[in-house]
This record gives C-alpha cells, sequence and structure tokens, in this order.
C-alpha cells in the first residue's frame, strides 16, 4: 500500500498511460483520480475531523481497485462485480462513458467500500462512540467533497462523449440524481460495514460466508446497470447502494 496519497496520485496519473487512447476503462480511472485529488486537497486544508485516519482509508480503498486493475491487466481473475464492470468496458466500449463511470463506481463503492471501512475501524473503534461517531462523520464528509465536484464531472463527461438533445434535457435531472445517489450509497456502506464487522467478529468463515453475498448483491446491481435506458433517472427510482441483511 502507498504511504501517501501523493504517492497514489503519482501511481494512477501512470496508470492512466496505460490504457490506450479510446478504452473505455479510461472513463472511470480518469474520474477516480479527480476525486482523490479532491479528496486529498480536502485533507490538505483540514476538512476532516481526523485528516490522518481518512488518508489512510482513502490508501486502503484505492488499494482494492488497484489490485483490481492490475489482476484486470495481468489477466487474472477479479472479483464479480469488476468482472462485469471491465468486460462492459472492453466489449461495450460505445456505451456512453457514463454508463463506464457508473459501472466502475458501483463496483467500487458497494463492494470495496465496506472492506476499506472494517480494514481502517476496528471492532474495538466501532464499539467506542466518540470514535465511531467520528468516523462516520468523516466518511459522510466524503460526500460533500465529492458533490462539489458534479457539475466539472458533468462537464468532462459531456466533452469526452457526443451529446444529443436528451442529454442536455436530462442534464439538471442527473446531476439532481447523482447528488440523490453518494447519499444513499453511502448510508448503505456504513451499514454493510457494520454488518461485515459483526460477520469477521464471528471468525474468517463467517465473514468469508458474508462478503460472498455482498459480492452476489454488487454483481446482480451491476447487471442492472448494463441494461438500456437512463441509468442514473432509473437508479434514483430503485437505488444506487445494496443491503446486506442484518443476519445474512
Amino acid at each position: 500500500m502507498y504511504e501517501s496519497i501523493a504517492a497514489l496520485l503519482e501511481r494512477m496519473a501512470a496508470d492512466q498511460d496505460r490504457l490506450p487512447a479510446g478504452d473505455a476503462r479510461r472513463f472511470f480511472h480518469s474520474t477516480y483520480l479527480r476525486t482523490t485529488r479532491a479528496v486529498a486537497e480536502e485533507i490538505g486544508r483540514g476538512g476532516f475531523l481526523d485528516g490522518a485516519w481518512l488518508e489512510r482509508w482513502d490508501l486502503v480503498f484505492a488499494q482494492l481497485y488497484l489490485d483490481a486493475f492490475d489482476a484486470e491487466l495481468a489477466g487474472e481473475p477479479v472479483s464479480a462485480p469488476w468482472r462485469i464492470a471491465f468486460d462492459v468496458a472492453r466489449t461495450r466500449p460505445e456505451l456512453p462513458p457514463l454508463r463506464h463511470i457508473l459501472l466502475g463506481m458501483n463496483a467500487h463503492i458497494n463492494y470495496d467500500l465496506p472492506q476499506a471501512l472494517i480494514a481502517v475501524i476496528t471492532p474495538e473503534e466501532f464499539d467506542d462512540p466518540a470514535t465511531r461517531a467520528s468516523r462516520a462523520h468523516d466518511h459522510g464528509h466524503v460526500d460533500t467533497v465529492l458533490l462539489a465536484l458534479v457539475g466539472a464531472e458533468d462537464d468532462e463527461v459531456r466533452a469526452s462523449s457526443r451529446v444529443t438533445p436528451l442529454d442536455r434535457l436530462l442534464g439538471p435531472l442527473n446531476r439532481a440524481a447523482t447528488r440523490r445517489l453518494l447519499a444513499e450509497s453511502r448510508a448503505k456502506v456504513w451499514q454493510n460495514a457494520d454488518v461485515l464487522d459483526r460477520a469477521r467478529r464471528e471468525g474468517p468463515q463467517r465473514y468469508a460466508a458474508v462478503l460472498a453475498n455482498l459480492e452476489r448483491s454488487c454483481e446482480a446491481k451491476l447487471v442492472e446497470l448494463t441494461r438500456p435506458g437512463q441509468v442514473l433517472l432509473r437508479l434514483a427510482r430503485h437505488g444506487f447502494g445494496v443491503v446486506l441483511p442484518e443476519d445474512p
């Protein structure tokens, strides 16, 4: 794992060059690179309650994506959610950039993020009300950072694809849907991290079973995202995140 976000950003920028022009995997990667820069800037200005913890979390979170990215380029197995995202990028590069970004976001947020949270929050910290509240606050504050990027990301997507009259008409609705989806998914991620935390206390087998359940749920959500239509608006109706049952 990288020692700083600066080193992580350098690695991610180099990885961008590993993907040839026209490779649809570039859409999510470039979006993630920009959001990681924004999180680093927010840490630098003291915007989080515990900037050191947030940086540690961000590095662990990013590593899960980079592990999948490296495995994909090496032709090695990846988790089911990432398999769908990468396969669609390879076989359907003509899809709108937003679709590829949403596939990557779904795999990374719904599947990777709960794992990253419990990697940097110990059971004892989950049980301590003050520490838990601090971690929950900073987890939620990431949305504030990402929401500030919604307009800029929309411009980036439009610049890299053909914009239809319908796209222009739906632009404000898509941005509103993005804001709602971020808040909704982050709340579900925190709930899923709680379920994973309880599972790890019961032992490795129980944790593996719950994680497999999460993987299947995320896979089903990505399959939904591959269907034709206005994806953001459909997700605004049906939800972006997935929810593990309290006793899966």
